[in-house]
């Protein structure tokens, strides 16, 4: 039976012309920062298939969050200004409407034009630029602000 679940995990769940995502196994969770759960996709180049990155959802509400946002990106340099960041958020939206979110909210660096534009190319609008408090910039790289933009998933029926 592991050897099912691990050649499941091997497959893309979801795809288009250019790229695909993959489920990974790291766990997301980190109760200290308030990721109560979540998920972490590879994203894959199609042809020829490899790594390119990385997109996860983390699912929880805390101060840390504020500044992390719920949607991480990291597309690797030799990949970057594409628009693989933007698509593979946007291949997500039906997964987050699925588990019933609302809104998500993903932060960006203000000197970060490239992680900017992918938020506003899916439909984030921005709410704030928010100053990092001391003791969450550790889990912000360092960032003393962060662009807060807020992704509307609409309610569901």
């Amino acid at each position: 039976m592991l050897l099912i679940d691990f050649l499941s995990s091997l497959r893309p769940l979801y795809r288009d012309q250019e790229i695909c995502l993959v489920l990974s196994p790291e766990d997301v969770r980190d109760p200290e920062l308030g990721i109560e759960d979540g998920y972490t996709f590879d994203i894959y180049q199609n042809r020829p298939r490899r790594r390119i990155g990385y997109v996860s959802l983390r699912m929880g509400e805390s101060p840390a969050l504020y500044y992390l946002g719920h949607i991480g990106y990291r597309i690797d340099a030799p990949y970057r200004g594409h628009g693989y960041a933007a698509r593979a958020c946007g291949m997500l939206i039906p997964f987050m409407r699925e588990l019933h979110l609302r809104s998500v909210c993903i932060t960006a660096n203000p000197e970060n034009t490239p992680s900017r534009k992918t938020c506003e190319h899916i439909g984030c609008k921005l709410e704030s630029i928010a100053a990092v408090p001391a003791a969450y910039r550790a889990v912000c790289s360092g960032a003393e602000y962060k662009c807060r933009y807020i992704l509307e998933l609409g309610d569901q029926a």
